[in-house]
């Protein structure tokens, strides 16, 4: 039977509870990390346990035991016998009054595993009519408070595609709902820099100086230009996911050869990852 991991203990999937009271169910007072699970690893773990760390700082929470995470993460993985999926962490702030007040108490820790989807090999994407705030308190932080992102990506929905593309407030280009943006201009790829108020993404890093892609600013129009000459989204469960319509009229190439080059090189570096039993 199915095990979720709680504060370091091992429940069985319909017993594993968390009090009506905490604080990340009262306001979203949380971080995550979801991670792709291969060959029984969990890719790039501490890579995530870096950045669960940062977004904690980030949003005011005590310093996170990242041993006992990545203990619960392994022993997680061989009581589910989990061996290709997806693995979600989730830190909240713990018990609190009704409100957005902390009262200080334990952090509440879940981990969880689950099937990784098998998506479609290309991505409708839409673009959004509000942006990133890039100056905002969570620009760049991988926090529970996913009003925004669910809202956003049931309208792209609705209209048909598969995820949300946002500008920010000065009308760059800046990210998905949970995704990085890619895109080629010139024979070269670009992705938005951190700045633009994008999500430093784990995908996004290893795919960034593997292949020593350059971080750019692209006004968000760039989507609908003549120079846009093949573009994909990056995620932990995406990967690298060539986008063949924006707002419904169909890119260039999708996916096109910059896109494959990423996509087997990205291959390549999980195999790795998986040879080596985990470094990165």
């Amino acid at each position: 039977m199915e095990k979720v991991w709680i504060n370091g203990h091992l429940f069985n999937r319909e017993d594993a509870k968390i009090s009506v009271f905490d604080h990340g169910l009262v306001t979203g007072d949380g971080v995550f990390e979801t991670i792709g699970v291969y060959a029984g690893i969990a890719f790039a773990l501490n890579k995530h346990l870096q950045r669960l760390q940062r977004s904690s700082k980030g949003i005011g929470l005590p310093t996170l035991d990242l041993v006992t995470i990545s203990d619960g993460v392994a022993a997680l993985l061989k009581e589910n016998r989990c061996v290709e999926g997806k693995l979600r962490i989730t830190v909240t702030g713990g018990q609190s009054v009704l409100g957005s007040d902390r009262i200080g108490s334990p952090l509440t820790t879940i981990i969880a595993t689950g099937p990784r989807s098998v998506g479609l090999p290309t991505a409708k994407i839409q673009v959004a009519p509000w942006p990133r705030n890039e100056r905002g308190v969570l620009a760049g932080l991988k926090t529970i408070s996913y009003a925004e992102n669910v809202a956003a990506l049931a309208w792209a929905k609705s209209k048909g595609a598969d995820e949300v593309v946002f500008g920010n407030t000065v009308g760059n280009l800046c990210e998905g709902s949970g995704s990085n943006i890619f895109i080629a201009v010139g024979g070269e790829l670009f992705t938005p820099p951190l700045s633009s108020g994008a999500l430093g993404g784990i995908t996004r890093e290893l795919i960034v100086s593997r292949l020593g892609i350059r971080e750019r600013d692209f006004p968000l129009d760039i989507l609908y230009s003549e120079e846009l000459e093949e573009c994909f989204l990056s995620s932990s469960v995406r990967e690298a996911q060539a986008i063949s319509h924006i707002d419904g009229k169909p890119t260039k190439l999708a996916p096109g050869p910059l896109t494959l080059e990423v996509e087997r090189e990205f291959s390549r570096l999980i195999a790795e990852e998986s040879e080596s039993g985990g470094s990165l």
